[in-house]
């Protein structure tokens, strides 16, 4: 398999479904002309013309407004959102239209929204949060954040061929940070199935994007002082692999969940309370969380490092676990 870097997977993955699909289309800002923002898009309007590849005017509300009417019509539209932060904007097609049209009359709406999210770059409190949580109570709605390029291409083939609304958290740190195998065939990775991105038996990081990969170096160095943590990668949030996290916290009996998101609202409240629901018995140590603090993303470097869960942090949350 070729080795391809997260975005050239979500470019392959989206070229390949509209090859496949003629509803399939895209829209959004400079997604047409320019190639998109991040250039995921680049080559397909040459490809696919300027009816499948639409440049939108700059109005979010529009973009989810007219993917939201074209799934209506039987079309599969993608909508980019130049960064997830400005999903704001369109939240009212998104949850008051979107998410309940199939509870309401029964229509499904098979729109998907890619997100960029995430921070990392200095893009300051507008274009670097994490959103997931905002939407995960939202009932119509489903929440995808992939790790590697494999799972973002294969998930992003979920997505497209899925009758519900589905957000598409995309990293934007991973873009060309993170290499992988892929599988040049199409191929899809199923909602709701957790992934082991590494084994051990002493604890469980429970996480999802970017700091799969930050859960990982950390477990790499807490391995060398002989405490061996298993990273289990939820892929999707909504829905999310209840049975295959508590089966971890019952084998391992220690357990860190981390998040990018802010503390307060996020998802990471949500795994931690299904545990001490339904697991208490099993633990060996207070359920630990990790994320984000509860204030918009800093703009300075050094602020922003501060703000994202580093490896150093991680690795302290399971010494702590390791030594309770």
């Amino acid at each position: 398999m070729p080795e391809l870097t997260y975005i050239q997977a979500i470019s392959d993955g989206l070229r390949q479904e509209m090859r496949r699909d003629e509803r399939v289309f895209v829209l959004g800002e400079d997604v047409g002309v320019y190639g998109g923002a991040f250039k995921v898009t680049q080559g397909f309007q040459e490809e696919f013309g300027p009816w499948r590849v639409i440049d939108t005017p700059l109005s979010e509300t529009a973009i989810v407004g007219g993917a939201t009417g074209a799934a209506l019509m039987g079309l599969r539209p993608v909508a980019e959102m130049q960064f997830a932060d400005f999903i704001s904007c369109a939240w009212d097609h998104l949850v008051t239209v979107a998410a309940k049209q199939f509870f309401r009359g029964r229509t499904p709406v098979p729109i998907v929204v890619r997100l960029p999210s995430g921070g990392g770059f200095s893009g300051g409190p507008f274009h670097s949060q994490n959103p997931e949580s905002s939407f995960a109570h939202i009932p119509g709605l489903k929440i995808v954040a992939p790790a590697t390029p494999q799972d973002a291409k294969g998930l992003l083939a979920s997505a497209i061929e899925d009758p519900n609304p589905v957000l598409y958290f995309e990293h934007k740190h991973l873009y060309r940070r993170i290499k992988g195998e892929v599988s040049q065939e199409r191929f899809t990775v199923p909602f709701g199935e957790a992934r082991v991105h590494r084994e051990g038996d002493d604890a469980v990081v429970v996480t999802w994007g970017a700091m799969v990969h930050t859960a990982t170096d950390a477990a790499e160095q807490l391995a060398g002082e002989g405490f061996e943590v298993e990273i289990l990668d939820l892929r999707t949030i909504i829905p999310w692999d209840r049975e295959r996290v508590l089966e971890s916290v019952r084998r391992t009996s220690k357990v860190l969940v981390l998040h990018e998101d802010t503390r307060t609202g996020g998802f990471g409240a949500e795994i931690a309370a299904t545990i001490a629901e339904e697991a208490f018995e099993d633990l060996d140590a207070p359920i630990k969380r990790i994320a984000a603090p509860d204030s918009p993303v800093p703009f300075s470097p050094p602020l922003e490092k501060a703000y994202i869960p580093q490896v150093a942090d991680v690795a302290a949350g399971l010494r702590e676990l390791a030594d309770y």
